[in-house]
């Protein structure tokens, strides 16, 4: 099924400049910048509870402006688009089943086919790009169905630079800290996990020796959902995240991976699909965690938490999605407003993942936000969506 966009906004100016109206709004209050004249005059502790009440008096026009919902893109693909790389507002990678990767460079208006020849029978679950012309993808499965592939040329060629051939091994995610330094995850190996690292940009890759890795508990695995299982902030440190056994954990590493130390968190585990199922650290202290239960039907109570000291310990949402979520994001230059999607709808934070409001029922597995504030979506049935400016 082809994704399309939505009909009747550019006949329909009134409704546009509306719309933008209100999504100014939001970005006001993404962005911490709901204010009002008197406050800076005020003694500081009561400009600050001044600004907050003003803040927190403008969210339900923020929550208001998101709900026209993502724009979709058409992307002239039925695949499902578990990766996703946001570059900036016009330019953004998408990768998942049949081995597929897409790539736009006009905000989504056009998208062309750069998938690797020979790719079709795998599923790319990971994109990470460095800008419009240099990315590395990663499939995803058992054995050697789990493979990384760069390009630095657009896509017009790929080059394999690793292809698994422990069977026993399944790679789920991967991030890189800069354009050279990188790490992929797979899930357990005789009770632990696995880290492969790159130093040239996904060039070249080694598997890391796994003595600084803590046990993997029985059933304990990540999930290949998003590309998010696996995140990094700054250059040195990463968080990975788990389900399916008895606790749902995350794991941190201050040094790409070499050492990891572990904390449980309150998002419900205890059967193969549920669990933490996306991260995203806007610096190395706030982090947000997503999940739940991923089978269609299934109650996901608890699916968010938030952690204010670097992942060593994670507080249950006040007010989480409603439904589980795979795919998390920080907006740009906010501390506390991001964005989390589900196969079932968008949720948008405001108070740093303390509580969640939905915005739109569509249907997407990843997102992720450049830093010119260029946020993305993308999902099954070759759904691509933008939140337009």
């Amino acid at each position: 099924m082809r994704a399309k966009g939505k009909p009747g906004l550019p006949g329909q100016p009134g409704r546009t400049r509306r719309k933008r109206t209100l999504w100014a709004v939001a970005c006001a209050v993404a962005l911490g910048a709901a204010s009002t004249a008197p406050v800076a005059a005020q003694p500081q502790r009561t400009a600050a509870r001044a600004a907050a009440a003003a803040q927190t008096a403008a969210r339900p026009a923020a929550v208001a402006a998101l709900r026209g919902g993502w724009d979709l893109k058409d992307s002239d693909s039925d695949a499902r688009f578990r990766g996703l790389a946001a570059v900036s507002r016009h330019t953004a990678w998408v990768a998942g089943t049949g081995g597929t990767v897409l790539r736009t460079r006009d905000g989504g208006d056009h998208w062309r086919d750069v998938s690797p020849p020979g790719a079709g029978k795998l599923d790319f679950r990971d994109i990470e790009a460095f800008d419009a012309r240099r990315a590395v993808v990663l499939a995803a499965g058992e054995g050697e169905a789990s493979r990384v592939f760069r390009t630095d040329d657009g896509g017009a060629t790929w080059t394999e630079s690793f292809r698994n051939t422990d069977p026993r091994a399944f790679y789920d995610c991967m991030t890189f800290f800069d354009s050279s330094h990188g790490i992929a995850l797979a899930d357990p190996v005789d009770g632990a996990y696995r880290i492969l690292s790159t130093v040239d940009g996904g060039r070249n890759w080694r598997v890391l020796p796994t003595r600084g890795m803590p046990p993997a508990q029985p059933g304990e695995a990540s999930f290949a959902a998003s590309g998010q299982c696996l995140v990094s902030s700054g250059d040195h440190d990463a968080w990975f995240a788990t389900g399916g056994a008895a606790r749902s954990r995350v794991l941190y590493s201050p040094d790409r991976g070499r050492s990891w130390t572990v904390s449980q968190t309150p998002v419900p585990a205890g059967d193969p699909a549920r669990g933490v199922f996306g991260l995203a650290f806007r610096d190395r202290t706030h982090g947000l965690a997503v999940g739940g239960d991923h089978r269609t039907g299934k109650p996901s109570p608890m699916a968010a938490a938030v952690s204010a000291d670097g992942g060593a310990s994670w507080q249950a949402s006040v007010r989480p999605p409603k439904r589980y979520r795979s795919g998390v994001t920080w907006f740009p230059r906010s501390t506390r407003a991001a964005l989390a999607v589900g196969p079932t709808g968008s949720d948008v934070t405001f108070d740093g993942g303390r509580r969640w409001y939905a915005f739109d029922d569509g249907s997407y597995d990843t997102v992720d936000c450049a830093p010119d504030a260029g946020c993305w979506a993308a999902g099954e049935d070759g759904r691509i969506a933008r939140l337009e400016p």
